[in-house]
């Protein structure tokens, strides 16, 4: 079975976790030990989230005087880089005789996508409000509430095209566990004579990995994140987690537009468009997931919504 992997950013850095090497290498090689046995059975494409890295690499290059710091596209280069080589290496580590290639990938979006009059994504640390007016005025940053905390928000605009797909078949064609598209893959635009231009955005990585499922024809879509599956009323005494549903039922269902509702977004796409199975739920439950035993599973024809 060919299965596409969507691991978010908060799955390799947890929620409050000092965002250092060393912390970021640990969680990649939870992450590897967890995805690891899918492959002895599975051919795995694996995408990963990036927005507390890129936020990281915005404040530390807005604290650099004398320069002009660089934009979201190289910020989202550096950060696909680094954390596609911490994943490949602990991949690796934990199984010597798979072979494992991390690709930098570009993501083509439209320089008019309506996204960047309402930016959505969440990337780099939390702030309290008090601290997140003051780091917005400073830095002419747009900020918006993150559950608890507050959070800065970037544009995130429709992907249309995986420029490097081919390569990434030739890849599986090969018999290799593919690492593309991280962070949504580099966010670019592409002018009427074909000249490829950055552009100051980060891609949700969901709705890259839907379209990634889609186009390799994967057989599930699997997105791995830091709660066990999607709820409905998530931080109320009567929230539920949905252990099976249709996407017609889901799109009927409300969910936060920059954390859980890109996730259900390409799940519903996904198994609309494919027929087939989309699923939602923790990194560490990634086999028991697959088997239908945890998490939340997007299919066609499921008769009504199931809860745990």
């Amino acid at each position: 079975m060919r299965i596409v992997i969507a691991l978010g950013g908060n799955a390799l850095l947890k929620r409050g976790e000092p965002m250092d090497a060393e912390v970021q290498r640990a969680n990649a090689r939870r992450a590897a030990q967890a995805i690891v046995a899918l492959a002895t059975e599975h051919e795995l494409v694996l995408t990963h989230g990036n927005g507390p890295q890129i936020g990281l690499l915005a404040l530390q290059a807005a604290t650099y005087i004398g320069t002009t710091p660089y934009p979201l596209d190289i910020l989202g280069a550096e950060t696909e880089g680094m954390i596609g080589y911490l994943l490949e290496q602990e991949l690796i580590n934990a199984a010597p005789t798979m072979r494992v290639a991390a690709l930098l990938t570009q993501t083509i979006v439209r320089s008019d996508d309506l996204a960047f009059q309402n930016p959505t994504k969440f990337v780099g640390p939390q702030y309290t409000e008090g601290v997140a007016q003051r780091v917005a005025q400073e830095r002419q940053w747009t900020m918006a509430r993150d559950g608890a905390a507050w959070r800065r928000v970037v544009p995130s605009p429709s992907p249309l095209e995986i420029l490097e797909l081919p390569a990434i078949k030739t890849l599986l064609a090969n018999q290799y566990f593919v690492i593309c598209a991280g962070g949504g893959g580099v966010p670019v635009t592409r002018n009427s004579r074909g000249t490829l231009t950055g552009i100051e955005a980060v891609i949700d990585k969901d709705r890259v990995a839907g379209l990634l499922a889609q186009q390799l024809q994967a057989d599930c879509l699997l997105m791995l994140t830091d709660v066990a599956g999607a709820y409905v009323d998530w931080g109320t005494p009567q929230q539920r987690m949905i252990r099976r549903a249709s996407p017609s039922q889901l799109a009927d269902l409300q969910f936060a537009a920059g954390s859980m509702g890109p996730k259900i977004e390409s799940a519903i796409e996904f198994a609309q468009t494919s027929g087939r199975r989309a699923c939602i739920g923790a990194l560490d439950n990634a086999s028991d997931i697959i088997a239908r035993r945890k998490g939340t599973s997007i299919e066609p024809g499921v008769p009504d919504i199931e809860y745990t």
